[in-house]
């Protein structure tokens, strides 16, 4: 009997909209993560090496990362996890013709969780994890595995 060998599971810890603010609910969800994504307004550098700390991280410049820091940070990231192709930008409107190439676009800036498959690809904005503007805080655990993905919506109750 033929087996196909399952690829490893990884789990996938996305956050926007800090601003200057970290959770201690949150710092402990992802450290229980094997990558970090951070789709922008990190504000300060002090709060970014908070987030460098966990897993391997991903980060884009969002519309209040204005510090000289900051401008060393790139506006669209385009990379892999466990065969599927992120596209990460601040605001969606950013992502180009990039688009094309991804499976998932990761967005943040409007403060609002929002999940939506559109032409056969995810756009994700886990909501804001410091800074809510409508609602609750919010941050997404997303696993992935064999090249599919499920997504769990957290609330952050510490914000």
């Amino acid at each position: 009997m033929f087996r196909l060998k399952k690829e490893k599971k990884y789990r996938v810890g996305i956050v926007s909209d800090s601003h200057n603010y970290v959770s201690k609910q949150m710092l402990d969800i992802l450290k229980m993560c094997d990558y970090v994504l951070h789709a922008g307004d990190v504000t300060t550098e002090r709060v970014l090496d908070q987030f460098r700390a966990y897993g391997r991280f991903y980060l884009v410049r969002g519309n209040s990362d204005r510090d000289p820091w900051a401008y060393r940070i790139a506006k669209r990231q385009l990379f892999k996890i466990g065969g599927l192709t992120f596209l990460m930008v601040h605001d969606q409107m950013d992502a180009g013709r990039l688009v094309e190439k991804a499976d998932i676009v990761i967005h943040g800036h409007t403060h609002r969780y929002s999940e939506e498959v559109f032409r056969g690809r995810l756009w994700l904005n886990p909501g804001s994890c410091g800074s809510p503007r409508y609602g609750q805080a919010s941050m997404v655990v997303m696993e992935i595995q064999d090249k599919q993905y499920t997504i769990q919506k957290i609330i952050l109750e510490d914000v």
